[in-house]
């Protein structure tokens, strides 16, 4: 992809190079650590504040359908981070009947202590040479729940195989906790071992609507991205600026409203 400098103060464009684009291998790893236990500002049908956990779920669940219906081609395998990363499901597949099935395995743990992604980066650098071989890319989508425990790991940027995406929720900024350095952590992890774009998005909100909205922006392929400084990511109906009326008739202007 190549940025074209735009004249006067016109916004920059964007031309993409001509290439097939690669099938997705992506596995999703899933912070189980106890915050991800934390309540959110939605209810369900039963009035139980949900957790992340359970809007982690619907994400995942809406992403999965979505990403099918882009491409059927595209497979999916999970994970689980505590103190470090362990398989949940291993196999990659395009069945929503074991994506479903996986789920029902996925729980919380105690607190952790620590947040080691030295194997998770070790699983997808070995799951990603397979799907190279396949003609294929492996992306991870690290959905991060921890609002004072950066991450850790041992990994040098020459190895670059996989695209890594963050998803961070996490608590308003106190005297307990440091999501901004996380963030930061979270930062340095994906440009050291990302292999395309990787975009990191993160919400304190605690909104599963915002994780909603988040997790869509990830459907993107890595081969068609744009860096993320440049991402007009979805505003707000309510910040969005006025449009300015249209010069035009009356009758004009009710065939508009009425959509004719």
């Amino acid at each position: 992809m190549e940025r074209e400098d735009g004249e006067g103060s016109d916004p920059p464009r964007y031309t993409l190079e001509l290439t097939r684009l690669c099938g997705e291998d992506i596995l999703f790893c899933v912070d189980v650590d106890a915050e991800s236990l934390v309540e959110m500002k939605s209810t369900g049908s039963n009035g139980r504040p949900f957790t992340r956990l359970d809007s982690i779920k619907q994400a995942i669940l809406l992403f999965v359908h979505s990403k099918l219906s882009i491409n059927p081609d595209n497979r999916f395998a999970f994970a689980t981070l505590s103190k470090s990363a362990t398989w949940l499901r291993k196999d990659f597949n395009s069945d929503i009947d074991s994506v479903i099935s996986a789920f029902r395995g996925l729980s919380a743990t105690s607190p952790s202590g620590s947040a080691d992604l030295t194997h998770l980066f070790r699983l997808a650098a070995h799951e990603a040479r397979k799907s190279q071989a396949q003609g294929r890319l492996l992306r991870v989508i690290l959905i991060y729940c921890r609002s004072s425990t950066k991450p850790h790991y041992q990994w040098t940027a020459a190895q670059k195989l996989f695209t890594l995406d963050v998803m961070y929720l996490h608590d308003k900024p106190g005297p307990n906790n440091c999501p901004q350095d996380v963030y930061d952590a979270l930062v340095v992890a994906l440009e050291t071992v990302s292999e395309y774009e990787g975009y990191i998005l993160e919400s304190g909100h605690g909104l599963t609507r915002v994780l909603l909205k988040c997790i869509c922006i990830l459907l993107s392929h890595p081969q068609q991205r744009i860096a993320q400084d440049f991402v007009d990511f979805p505003k707000s109906l309510t910040k969005k600026p006025p449009l300015e009326p249209a010069a035009g008739t009356a009758d004009d202007k009710i065939s508009a409203i009425a959509g004719i």
